[in-house]
């Protein structure tokens, strides 16, 4: 953990730290792209932490509402809720201007940028930061990087657990003294922007299914990256103690300190090959986040694919090692 020591404490505040914070929970129907909110919630921090306001409301996901046994919100308590474009505009004044504060950010920005595409607005987050991260950057002593372990280690007590409203407050109150640490020792805050998604356009009432329209209706407000093929055949998944070898199938989950493309830029230049998704021939899976729900980390374990973090996967590659060379043809033994 990070020196709180009396010369320390006696720093002032960091200049370069944000102005505010919303500090955001959001309970969905599930964890792929095309699943939606449930309920969502926000406390308004300032820029030390402390609480100004909050909100919460549930959401007509307009479908099933997914694990009621985790949320508790049943299709008949949802089903007069408002749609997620009647509370757009209440969310909107609570985000803008701040930095969204989640613990696995990577998430709640992802479900939140989605439902605003749906409403055919941009959210009016720039920048977000995980407070996992924040933990791991302070070496707080946690068993695990669960919210419960986080809201436990500050002695702050959970009383419904996955409701939006109260992880949103157990999550401000950790922060809070949190923040207070990394600026007594000067640290720099890990700080992501919130890059474009591809997400989900509205469609027309009269719009032909993605079958018969030829494809799929997504749309970003950039582009899927296509980047080059590996000329290297897949040798293999990368073994404990061992060495990235060129051809192996990479993956990525999660919030990375380095920018993803920037990540993948990297891994490409070294000879790896870059991949979406999680399979049995996927060498690794890099994520600070091995214990996440995201559907990586789970087909990861379920296939036992190995997982390494952000800065062992940045270690290895500075020492990749070339593809086996193939024997030329017709050549045999000498």
């Amino acid at each position: 953990m990070l020196d709180m020591s009396a010369a320390a404490s006696r720093r002032p505040w960091p200049a370069a730290y944000p102005d505010g914070y919303a500090v955001v929970d959001v309970e969905t129907t599930g964890l792929a792209r095309h699943d939606r909110i449930v309920s969502a919630a926000v406390y308004r921090l300032d820029t030390r932490g402390n609480v100004q306001d909050h909100w919460y409301s549930p959401v007509n996901p307009e479908r099933d509402p997914g694990p009621v046994w985790i949320h508790g919100l049943t299709e008949e308590l949802l089903a007069d809720a408002p749609l997620f474009g009647e509370v757009v505009d209440e969310l909107t004044e609570r985000l803008t201007g701040r930095v969204l504060v989640a613990h696995n950010a990577v998430f709640d920005w992802s479900m939140l940028a989605r439902e605003y595409a749906r409403s055919e607005r941009q959210p009016p987050v720039r920048t977000r930061l995980c407070t996992i991260h924040l933990a791991k950057d302070l070496g707080l002593p946690l068993p695990n990087h669960k919210l419960e372990s986080l809201a436990a280690h500050y002695g702050i007590v959970q009383r419904q657990a996955h409701h939006a409203l109260d992880d949103a407050r157990v999550l401000a109150e950790a922060f809070r003294p949190s923040l207070h640490l990394a600026a007594a020792a000067g640290l720099r805050l890990p700080l992501l922007a919130c890059r474009p998604l591809d997400v989900p356009l509205p469609q027309p009432r009269d719009a032909p299914p993605a079958s018969a329209a030829g494809s799929a209706p997504w749309q970003g407000w950039r582009p899927t990256r296509r980047l080059p093929p590996c000329p290297h055949p897949n040798p293999g998944r990368l073994r404990p103690g061992g060495s990235l070898v060129q051809g192996m199938r990479v993956a990525f989950s999660g919030d990375t300190g380095i920018e993803r493309e920037e990540l993948e830029d990297r891994a490409t230049a070294a000879g790896l090959h870059v991949s979406r998704s999680i399979s049995r021939l996927t060498s690794v899976l890099v994520t600070n986040e091995p214990d996440s729900g995201t559907g990586k980390a789970r087909r990861a374990r379920e296939v036992g694919t190995p997982v390494v973090d952000e800065r062992t996967f940045v270690s290895l590659l500075e020492a990749v090692l070339p593809a086996p060379r193939a024997p030329a043809p017709g050549a045999g033994p000498t």
